[in-house]
């Protein structure tokens, strides 16, 4: 089985892309989906040990641990320490489960894959881009989106040019879904005819 690393920096289209990977039959690991999860299970308890009062109903709440973590670099630190290890654990029994059942090619959908030293754990990286100017206006609608909260996620980030010259296969959304849709068609043709199935 072909592990395909899906990434791309804030606002250039990832989560419409692994859909697209999904709706043409390829298993996609959401990493963001599964904290969302883990946020309502298994990591509360241990979340709410490291970071008192962030906890609400059994359910992490999202902007209590924001104010905690954001802008507090040893804070942050110590959530990931917890988090990321969770979400690893979760994406590596799904390529379990997708091996055993006989895929040719699973998604793991990783947000800062070059971030968190994630290369080592695919065959493959895809990276999503698009023009910046589309990037910040597809970003500064999100709820509570400022410039300032932009410009402080893109200093965490490694380069849009630096993602794209590591990665094995483009996708520029800013071309539209159609052309974005055939580019997932044929990274899964070129993939598949690599493994001869």
């Amino acid at each position: 089985m072909i592990v395909l690393g899906l990434t791309g920096s804030i606002g250039m289209g990832k989560s419409t892309t692994a859909k697209m990977f999904a709706e043409a039959g390829v298993p996609v690991h959401d990493s963001d989906e599964t904290v969302h999860r883990l946020y309502s299970g298994t990591a509360a308890p241990l979340i709410e040990a490291a970071f008192p009062g962030t906890v609400v109903d059994g359910v992490v709440d999202r902007a209590r641990l924001g104010a905690r973590v954001l802008g507090d670099a040893d804070a942050l630190k110590r959530l990931e320490t917890i988090i990321h290890p969770l979400v690893r654990a979760d994406a590596d029994a799904f390529l379990a489960r997708h091996r055993t059942g006989g895929e040719s090619i699973a998604v793991l959908d990783i947000p800062l894959l070059f971030e968190t030293g994630g290369r080592g754990r695919v065959d493959k990286v895809v990276v999503v881009t698009a023009p910046a100017e589309v990037q910040r206006q597809r970003v500064l609608v999100r709820p509570g989106m400022t410039e300032e909260k932009l410009a402080a996620i893109l200093a965490k980030q490694v380069p849009d040019a630096e993602k794209r010259r590591l990665a094995d296969f483009v996708i520029d959304t800013g071309q539209g879904l159609d052309a974005a849709r055939a580019a997932v068609a044929a990274i899964i043709a070129e993939l598949r005819g690599q493994r001869g199935s």
